[in-house]
């Protein structure tokens, strides 16, 4: 099992001496850093630990320039060892940088005191003690603290020992979970291109997998962690990923993603931690993973605000990052994530309305509370924010909240009824029109909704399932009936139609309430006369023209045509060729 471990402290206290002491290995990589004996860069090193765990290190730099450096090393790794060099105690570096690791809320962590040698026994225990009371009162709590000597030794087992107890007491990772790898370093490699690393903090990452990078999609060419060439690495771990295709616009702060599975956003709803959000200023730098973005802060409540980016991030709710203000110095507030896909404010009183909303939100995710919330959501979208599901759709990908679903077929059952009683004639309402009626994305979830209800040619009907013809219209009809029944296939034209004041919408109601046939604009037969004209044609034996079709049914062309279209749509009769049909098996 892999552990890693960010460093942390003041410049010049002996942060990547120890790492050297500790694994043997150089973490700086820069010539300059070489020169200047300085951590300028991340630098990365490695060992193994007695009980046969390896630990990485991501070891930052402690100069107060290069915080936003510290604050991608220390960003995604899950524990910090907090360094505090004997011989000059705890220093403004040492306070900045436990600032950071208290806003980012990191819990484990272990305080080495260095330098010892160059100390008394009795100044150690001092800067020790100093050092574990700052650690307390942060979100690191009560760690434990061992004093050494990068130099001499002296101590370093007793370092390792403790180290291997913090890896232990870390929580497991998920190694099912979506890949979210913030990019600490990109370079190319000759024969195999561009090479990114950092640290995973959950998920699995294999070879020939493709990944989201930006919103362009890269492929997996080859894994290493510590070196070594790996099919697939979980987490956690330190990882270089070889990727192919889109790799132009990586850096740092970018970050690769499980295709399909993350949201990005410019703007997020966000608790602070730290000042309160009436004195933040508007213009700040939100730090998480690796990415450094500049942040418009609008106040929502007395510890909420919404954070506008200037390029978005895949954030999922319940994440934690830190607002920094770098011409200060300083580390104004934590934030946790409470919402990554919030409401635009376009009311009067909006934001107060929305600050009273998130202050009931904890930042941790609850599906079904989300769903109460929204009512209403795809489930691709929930788990791409960061919540469990926790229900199964109701219509395709939607979810809905169980009471918002009950009172959306309430309120389709009230639009069929009020669409009836405003037009008898025509009492079924259109599936689309109960879709805007209830202001729904999709028709499918009207299907859902009117499941149990009559439906019949898009229409969904409640109490009325038939049309109820006006008396007016019902006279008008029955005389339409009478000629019928006198001239079967003699429809009457648009001026007879016209002078009975049928129009186009009340000859739809009548062959909806099953009184006349309608073969096409303004064509109407008698219910079942289209079986009967069947029936004539198939004594003419064999096959016919729509001349001869015609003539045996007395009627005109202007009938005739709709009427043998209407009988081969109903199978009555089948096109022999261009001009002559038959009759099929079903002709009665």
């Amino acid at each position: 099992m892999m552990h890693v471990v960010a460093t942390a402290g003041h410049v010049d206290h002996g942060k990547s001496t120890l790492v050297r002491a500790l694994t043997g290995m150089e973490p700086d990589r820069l010539e300059e850093e070489r020169r200047r004996g300085l951590t300028i860069e991340l630098g990365f090193a490695w060992t193994t630990l007695p009980g046969g765990d390896r630990l990485a290190f991501v070891d930052v730099p402690g100069h107060e320039r290069l915080v936003a450096t510290m604050l991608a090393g220390v960003g995604p790794a899950p524990a910090v060892l907090f360094v505090v060099a004997a011989d000059q105690g705890w220093q403004r570096q040492s306070e900045e940088h436990l600032a950071v690791l208290d806003a980012l809320g990191v819990r484990h962590g272990l305080l080495a005191v260095t330098r010892r040698d160059l100390a008394g026994e009795a100044a150690a225990d001092r800067v020790r003690k100093e050092g574990l009371g700052h650690l307390a009162a942060s979100s690191l709590g009560e760690v434990e603290a061992v004093l050494v000597s990068g130099a001499t030794g002296e101590g370093m087992d007793d370092l390792r020992a403790a180290l291997e107890r913090l890896g232990k007491s870390l929580p497991g990772p998920d190694r099912d979970a979506d890949v979210r790898l913030w990019v600490d370093r990109v370079f190319t490699v000759r024969g195999r291109g561009t090479v990114v690393t950092g640290t995973l903090g959950s998920g699995t990452i294999r070879v020939g997998d493709r990944l989201d990078a930006g919103g362009r999609t890269v492929r997996v060419r080859g894994l290493q962690s510590l070196k070594e060439e790996h099919d697939e690495v979980g987490a956690v771990a330190r990882v270089a990923v070889n990727v192919h295709g889109g790799t132009a616009e990586i850096g740092r702060g970018e970050a690769l993603l499980t295709p399909g599975r993350w949201l990005t956003t410019a703007v997020a709803d966000v608790r602070l931690r730290g000042d309160p959000a009436r004195e933040l200023p508007r213009e700040l730098v939100l730090h998480v993973g690796t990415a450094a973005v500049a942040a418009h802060v609008r106040p929502l409540g007395d510890d909420t605000a919404r954070l506008s980016l200037r390029r978005p991030l895949p954030l999922r709710v319940g994440d934690v990052a830190l607002l920094r203000d770098p011409g200060r110095h300083r580390v104004p507030a934590g934030v946790t994530v409470l919402d990554v896909r919030p409401e635009p404010l376009t009311r009067r009183g909006a934001a107060a309305a929305r600050g009273r909303e998130l202050a009931a939100l904890t930042g941790r995710p609850d599906g079904a509370a989300e769903l109460r919330r929204r009512g209403l959501i795809r489930r691709a979208d929930l788990v791409a924010m960061g919540f469990p599901v926790p229900c199964e759709p109701v219509a395709g990908d939607w979810l809905a909240d169980p009471a918002y679903w009950a009172g959306l077929r309430g309120r389709l059952v009230a639009a069929v009824e009020e669409h009836a009683a405003a037009d008898p004639a025509d009492p079924g309402l259109p599936a689309d029109a109960a879709r805007r009626a209830l202001g729904l994305p999709d028709r499918a979830l009207v299907e859902a909704l009117a499941e149990g209800l009559r439906r019949r040619d898009g229409r969904i009907y409640g109490r009325a399932t038939a049309p109820e013809l006006p008396p007016d219209v019902r006279a008008a009809v029955d005389a339409v009936r009478r000629e019928l029944a006198e001239a079967p296939f003699r429809a009457p034209d648009a001026n007879r139609l016209a002078e009975l004041g049928l129009t186009p919408k009340m000859l739809a109601a009548a062959a909806r309430a099953g009184a006349l046939l309608r073969l096409g604009d303004g064509i109407v037969l008698l219910p079942g006369d289209d079986a009967r004209a069947a029936s004539v044609l198939a004594g003419l034996g064999g096959t016919f023209t729509l001349s001869e079709a015609r003539r045996a049914l007395g009627t005109t062309r202007r009938v005739a045509v709709p009427l043998l279209e209407h009988l081969d749509a109903a199978g009555y009769t089948v096109r022999v060729d261009d001009l002559r049909r038959r009759c099929t098996e079903r002709t009665p």
